[in-house]
């Protein structure tokens, strides 16, 4: 197996996961971005936390 083997594989995989992407169209983005915010929510409730015990 070449080297040029491996990378042209690699293109090719790229290449696919690309496609699946485009067809979930914006699934993803309002995926991460409810990930996002939700751990956000959680962040906060930790910080209100720590005010309260009256930590730094």
């Amino acid at each position: 197996m070449q080297f040029k083997d491996v990378v042209f594989g690699l293109g090719d995989f790229f290449t696919w996961t690309f496609g699946i992407l485009t067809q979930l169209e914006n699934l993803p983005n309002i995926l991460f971005s409810g990930i996002i915010f939700f751990l956000f929510l959680y962040w906060m409730r930790e910080m209100a936390g720590h005010a309260k015990a009256g930590e730094k």
